[in-house]
């Protein structure tokens, strides 16, 4: 079958399309499977049901004349079944059914959508053994680049033109969906939900009584860090306990040093395993990050107390009256930790500062990236939806959710904190995936974890945590 290829012009107003889904929804009175009845809190702070109608869907999206998306918006592939695997578990798979009711609306397509919390392990056996979703959800890309090594994942750019993803996507988003495929490079999947990392946040009333000033590089950061210990307080709280998964924030500061003191190439190089974790290159990042962390006048608790405090609850002192910490770096996510009755306009957060002002203010990144196991026209024109912001429109209102294609509406946006994590993700020179997501699961979930967190509690040295870490590229 000759496959579609979405163009740059031709675009096409939907209007007509959407309104008559409308009344054809409206008539049968009943639901699709995406209806998820939860309630969200809109851009205004209003309580409202987590669904998108047919008639708000890609009302500002250009659909390119010829696509399966407009054959699908047009009811071409009405009828037809997309099933889709992943980790959306719980709330955040209501969150996922409500974001893709409007287009099952729309389309009559059904996309069926099974979430797992073994999602990593049973992937594998699901695509070795024949029996591979049509799409499935990576929340880790380097798990993906298994599959595309092995041919087993549709290169999207084969249906997907290159001007309209620059288009929907700024260039480290396309670049970072490029792997190595049986051979040449592809195009394994396209990008979904996104979590920005590179935050700093503080309690906003307080931080603004005490006169204290955002800093915009490592060096204000650090005096301002010198100035609240001066002050009587220990300036950050950290902790990096997570259970099984400890000592994976500890990694997150490494990975946002390493973008801040060296090159995006030997960042990439370090993931990829071609730099190696006893260079001086890293170990520079990791002594930096100590600047803060080993010093008991900067660190809530001492350096003592980090392996052994949970990463969730070391929010919480930013917000005891007065404040016991005053700064804490961690995720977007980190807003479903903040201690019940801190409203949104009582915090706030700045960029993770630039060290060297060669190389900016990078945004590091986790996110999701949707690939193709199978290869039909009504998979193609789910997979070109999900490259609109309109795929996340229900879940960027809810909260939580960054969206990494271009053409997001501001009044879409919980809050204006989360505008900015979008305006900063938009607007930085250079994007980078989580690394420890990248690497080996005998590094990044394994070693990188461990020797991390030997080295904060001080049972190896910087050397020695180096060489642990390293030797997981072996396993």
């Amino acid at each position: 079958m000759k496959q579609s290829k979405l163009k740059r012009n031709g675009s096409l107003s939907l209007m007509l399309v959407l309104l008559f889904s409308v009344v054809l929804s409206a008539c049968s009175g009943g639901n699709s499977a995406g209806t998820t009845g939860s309630t969200q809190t809109g851009s205004e702070g209003t309580t409202g049901t987590a669904t998108t109608t047919a008639s708000d869907l890609i009302k500002t999206a250009q659909v390119p004349a010829g696509s399966d998306l407009e054959k699908a918006l047009k009811g071409e592939y009405k009828g037809k079944k997309v099933t889709m695997y992943g980790p959306f578990v719980d709330a955040d798979e209501q969150k996922f059914n409500a974001s893709i009711k409007a287009f099952e609306d729309a389309t009559g397509i059904d996309i069926a959508y099974e979430g797992s919390k073994e999602f990593e392990a049973t992937i594998n056996v699901r695509v070795n053994g024949g029996n591979a979703p049509d799409i499935a959800d990576f929340p880790q890309p380097g798990l993906l680049e298994t599959f595309a090594k092995a041919g087993k994942v549709i290169d999207v750019s084969t249906f997907m033109d290159a001007d309209y993803m620059k288009k929907q996507y700024k260039q480290s988003w396309l670049d970072m969906a490029q792997m190595p495929g049986q051979d040449k490079d592809i195009t394994a999947g396209v990008w979904a939900r996104s979590s920005v990392k590179s935050l700093v946040w503080y309690n906003k009333k307080a931080f603004d009584e005490a006169g204290y000033t955002v800093p915009k590089t490592w060096d204000e950061m650090m005096k301002l860090t010198e100035q609240i210990a001066a002050d009587g307080d220990p300036a950050w709280s950290i902790g990096i306990e997570s259970g099984a998964a400890t000592g994976w924030p500890a990694t997150d500061w490494v990975e946002d040093i390493m973008l801040r003191t060296t090159t995006p190439e030997n960042y990439d190089k370090w993931v990829k395993g071609e730099l190696p974790f006893t260079d001086p290159i890293v170990k520079n990042a990791v002594d930096k990050m100590s600047e803060i962390w080993f010093n008991k006048d900067y660190v809530y608790g001492g350096r003592s107390s980090i392996a052994t405090t949970n990463f969730g609850d070391a929010i919480a002192p930013l917000f005891t009256n007065p404040p016991k910490a005053w700064l804490h770096r961690q995720a977007g996510f980190i807003t479903s930790f903040i201690p019940e009755g801190v409203k949104p306009e009582d915090y706030d957060w700045f960029p993770f500062p630039s060290i060297d002002a060669q190389y900016g203010t990078p945004a590091l990144i986790s996110g999701d990236i949707y690939a193709m196991f199978n290869d039909r026209p009504e998979v193609r024109a789910v997979m070109e939806f999900f490259t609109t912001a309109e795929s996340l429109q229900s879940w960027i209102k809810s909260g939580g959710v960054t969206p990494p294609m271009n053409g997001t509406p501001d009044d879409w946006f919980a809050n204006e904190q989360e505008r900015r994590m979008s305006e900063f993700v938009q607007t930085a020179k250079t994007i980078r995936f989580d690394g420890s997501d990248l690497m080996p699961g005998s590094v990044g979930a394994g070693t990188f974890w461990k020797g991390m967190t030997d080295y904060v509690s001080g049972t190896a040295n910087l050397d020695q945590a180096m060489q642990e870490i390293q030797a997981g590229w072996k396993k």
